[in-house]
């Protein structure tokens, strides 16, 4: 991955290392919860997906509130909150008494989620010049895919080594460390007035908001039943890392590609892949084309985010960047929030095949959409 170097990137660092942390949090929330609930609380998948989703539904709500603010010059406030917000809700899990309880827990730490990455993005991209921030937006995204890699191989490590409460803890101390990052990095240096500017949802956000979405559901599915799928098979292991391996590698390599390109372009063929994929998951006969589909449908989910942010900074103004990026990847938590209940529901109705036939259905309706967008050169690149 090529490296940025010199006072642009100061701002970008400290970004990185603060998803990175808030993403292995979250990650290792989701790898914890499921066991969690049902030794504490004793429910069944019903509650478990309820209290699960909670926290994806306040992360799309709050997105577009913490990119605002950041876009008025309050990003350093907002990251801080957003630290301080999902560390509650880590201590809080533990002495949980009861289920609702912990569901208030789940709805802080999905709002301080989204104070984290969208309050951030502001300051990651207020001294990158333009034709540079579809890459930066991509590796700012990777950060807390780099953490949510990390989140399960930690939740494991601490919870073998020591208990559930440790690993809850340490959930807590991880965005202890992100507030930490953003109270101590450089000062943004871009000037704002302090009047929050311009609508709560700007003007060029449904458009890549609905493209982003529909392949969130993709993914959504997936990390649903990619695992439940696959039985008793020893690839049960293996499934997962290696989807996260494709997607790493290309979103680190491949985000220059959308400034070379443009967002709708890059959207276009990043799409294909995908379906490609989920197609491949939807009929894998065995083992081998189960995890080749895993490996390409990675492929394709890892330059979605930045294209789709590419678009949406190339139709906003840049005063309300942070507001615009924020509310567009608000579609993503909600592609993810319906994809785990609904798939599941196919899954068990249907079969697995089923499931992943409705994702390839969801994912080529996001590549007409980008198609389309492409062919009328609205958002081609980044202005």
């Amino acid at each position: 991955m090529p490296v940025l170097r010199g006072p642009r990137c100061r701002g970008l660092r400290g970004g990185l290392r603060a998803g990175r942390d808030s993403g292995a949090g979250g990650c290792a929330t989701l790898q914890e919860l499921p066991p969690f609930l049902s030794a504490k609380f004793h429910v069944g998948p019903a509650v478990t997906g309820l209290v699960v989703g909670a926290a994806f539904a306040a992360t799309a709500a709050g997105r577009p509130f913490a990119g605002r603010w950041g876009d008025a010059g309050r990003s350093r406030a907002v990251v801080v909150l957003g630290g301080l917000l999902a560390s509650a809700a880590g201590a809080g899990t533990v002495f949980a008494p009861d289920v609702a309880v912990l569901l208030l827990c789940r709805l802080v730490m999905g709002a301080g989620e989204a104070a984290l990455f969208s309050g951030a993005l502001p300051w990651v991209l207020a001294d990158v010049l333009p034709e540079q921030r579809g890459r930066v937006a991509g590796w700012f995204g990777l950060s807390m895919w780099g953490g949510l890699t990390l989140g399960p191989v930690l939740a494991a490590t601490i919870g073998e080594a020591a208990n559930a409460d440790a690993v809850w803890w340490t959930v807590a101390a991880l965005p202890l460390v992100s507030a930490v990052l953003a109270a101590t990095a450089r000062k943004p240096e871009f000037v704002t007035t302090k009047r929050i500017p311009g609508p709560l949802v700007p003007p060029g956000v449904s458009l890549p908001g609905s493209i982003i979405g529909l392949a969130a559901y993709g993914y959504g599915t997936l990390a649903a039943v990619l695992v439940l799928s696959l039985g008793h098979s020893a690839g049960k292991v293996v499934a997962l890392p290696v989807f996260a391996c494709a997607f790493l590698v290309v979103r680190g390599f491949g985000s220059p590609l959308v400034d070379r390109h443009g967002g709708a372009v890059v959207a276009c063929v990043t799409l294909v892949v995908q379906a490609a994929g989920l197609i491949l998951l939807a009929a894998a006969p065995d083992l081998v084309v189960t995890l080749a589909g895993a490996a390409i449908t990675g492929a394709g989910l890892g330059l979605i985010y930045p294209a789709t942010a590419a678009m949406t900074l190339g139709m906003a103004r840049a005063e309300t960047a942070g507001a615009a990026v924020g509310a567009m990847t608000s579609f993503w938590d909600l592609g993810i929030l319906v994809a785990g209940p609904l798939s599941g529901t196919i899954a068990a109705a249907a079969g697995f095949h089923a499931a992943f036939g409705v994702a390839v259905v969801t994912t080529v309706l996001a590549v007409i959409l980008a198609v389309r967008t492409s062919m009328s050169g609205v958002a081609a690149s980044v202005h």
